[in-house]
């Protein structure tokens, strides 16, 4: 919601043509991810633990272990930035704009969001699967229901809507007004914010994944493009559309994020709007810190051991007030870094592995499953 905001501000609104082509590639990294992480999972007292360390370790052989360490130590910290501050920064943005003192506003809301993260994280892996699974999907219901009635009222604005996004994404300026620069910088923006939406590339998905009871890894592979096109293709699109119809202006080149989201539903909803804007971003948040919790944890236990969850869930806690108050524009500075970070040694892994994604996949399908 935040990001799909940054994207069009920065890049322009061709920046979610390339955001498409970011998701559509990330399907076949998402599936690759999912079914690797089945196929090299461990199974231990509690239960399966999966994700791009052990595809490293038991998959490539102990000698890239060092990889596998590398790739755990950037999810561990991408998992206090992309996976917290950025959440709660954009969730606490948008409730902001609905307060009269941002300041003491941010503070306030760092409190009450830390003590409900704090209390789940702790709670564990089966705390925070309960929790997500019913926040979710209840969320993005909500959204999407908000989104079709802002383009059903502005019908006739979407295929200018479309025709901006596709214009833009060779000729900005000719949509922006000049305000931006070259097509390469819709280009990455598009890009570094389609990953942040799906995480396709990261691996993370493989330490949700690799936990799943299915009988053959390209099953739970499906999935992951089902997560993909949800994600990317369906509610960025739809918070793109919204955007872009609503007649807002667009204050091309700086990152105003929810902000600009939450000007666009008011444009039809007026002032009320904010509030459930507001709800459906804090509940997404919870959502993605409580599963980033969890891919952090994962990477914890794997560098110091089982016991180290308490500590980690502590720190997280902590990272919630810290991203309650962080500047905005910082904060996806940062998170875009980690995320390129762990991209490196996963894209590496899936590459070298390709051959085995391959096997299991033909494997299936002659299966008939």
């Amino acid at each position: 919601l935040a990001g799909v905001a940054g994207a069009i501000c920065l890049g322009g609104p061709g920046a979610i043509f390339w955001m498409w082509l970011c998701g559509i590639l990330g399907m076949v990294t998402k599936y690759a991810e999912a079914v690797l992480a089945v196929r090299y999972r461990v199974e231990t007292a509690q239960g399966f633990l999966g994700g791009p360390m052990y595809v490293i370790e038991k998959g490539l052989g102990s000698r890239w272990k060092p990889m596998a360490v590398c790739y755990s130590l950037f999810g561990l910290t991408a998992s206090f930035g992309v996976g917290n501050a950025a959440q709660i920064n954009a969730a606490i943005t948008s409730i902001n704009g609905i307060s009269a003192s941002v300041f003491s506003g941010s503070f306030l809301w760092g409190i009450l969001f830390a003590g409900i993260i704090g209390s789940l994280l702790f709670g564990g892996a089966g705390s925070i699967g309960r929790t997500a699974e019913r926040l979710v999907p209840f969320a993005a219901a909500g959204y999407i229901l908000l989104c079709f009635g802002v383009l059903v009222v502005r019908i006739t604005e979407i295929p200018r809507a479309f025709s901006q996004i596709i214009l833009g994404a060779f000729c900005p300026k000719a949509v922006t007004g000049g305000l931006l620069g070259s097509g390469f910088r819709a280009l990455r923006v598009g890009c570094s914010r389609g990953v942040f939406t799906n995480e396709a590339g990261m691996g993370t998905a493989g330490m949700a994944h690799g936990g799943a009871d299915v009988e053959h890894p390209a099953q739970q592979g499906m999935m992951g493009i089902v997560e993909v096109f949800l994600d990317t293709i369906v509610i960025c699109t739809l918070t793109a559309l919204v955007i872009l119809t609503s007649g807002v202006d667009i204050p091309y080149g700086v990152d105003v994020g929810a902000e600009l989201t939450q000007m666009a539903f008011q444009s039809v909803y007026g002032p009320v709007s904010s509030v459930f804007l507001a709800l459906s971003l804090s509940l997404f948040a919870v959502a993605a810190v409580l599963g980033w919790g969890l891919y952090g944890g994962r990477c914890a236990q794997y560098l110091f051991g089982q016991k180290v969850w308490k500590l980690y869930a502590g720190a997280q806690t902590g990272m919630v007030m810290a991203g309650a108050l962080l500047d905005t524009g910082l904060v996806w500075q940062i998170s875009e870094v980690l995320n390129g970070l762990m991209v490196i040694p996963n894209l590496i892994t899936l590459a070298v592995l390709t051959p085995e994604v391959v096997r299991l996949t033909i494997e299936y399908r002659k299966s008939g499953a």
